[in-house]
């Protein structure tokens, strides 16, 4: 899948899961960005147990980073396949397929287009999501695949 424009606003892996696992809140970004603020959030009931002390300080450290992220998007600052794994469950709510075969790590998915230029548009450097064979799903989407970007 060809690079979009990346964002210039940059985010490590977990900062991205914490602000993904909100944003399925579902509250408007000027909420969002107060009550990360704030510090007035829920507790993470998930697997992954967020604690987000860390993206409040962010947010009050680095607001005008924390701003761009939210409203403009964002770009991971060094993914782990693992974390790419994660981020597409959190952000995209669906299992991915996670390949750990030496020198062939990958992740596939079945995405819609639009999930699937999101997901590049927040890779790191290094990363890449191109078509993958294999059957659309039971809801049409097609599979792709993450893996790092061999020269």
């Amino acid at each position: 899948m060809a690079d979009t424009l990346k964002p210039e606003t940059k985010l490590s892996q977990w900062d991205a899961l914490m602000l993904e696992s909100l944003k399925a809140y579902g509250w408007p970004n000027d909420e969002l960005i107060s009550k990360v603020q704030a510090g007035n959030l829920p507790t993470d009931e998930s697997k992954f147990h967020f604690e987000y002390t860390a993206l409040t300080a962010l947010a009050n450290e680095e607001q005008d980073t924390f701003v761009q992220a939210v409203t403009n998007g964002y770009q991971i600052k060094y993914n782990t396949i693992r974390g790419i794994h994660s981020w597409i469950l959190v952000a995209l709510k669906q299992e991915a397929e996670l390949i750990l075969e030496p020198e062939n790590e990958a992740v596939i998915a079945h995405l819609s287009e639009a999930e699937a230029k999101r997901l590049a548009f927040v890779l790191s450097f290094g990363w890449g999501v191109s078509p993958h064979e294999g059957e659309q799903d039971s809801d049409g989407r097609a599979a792709y695949k993450v893996a790092p970007v061999r020269a």
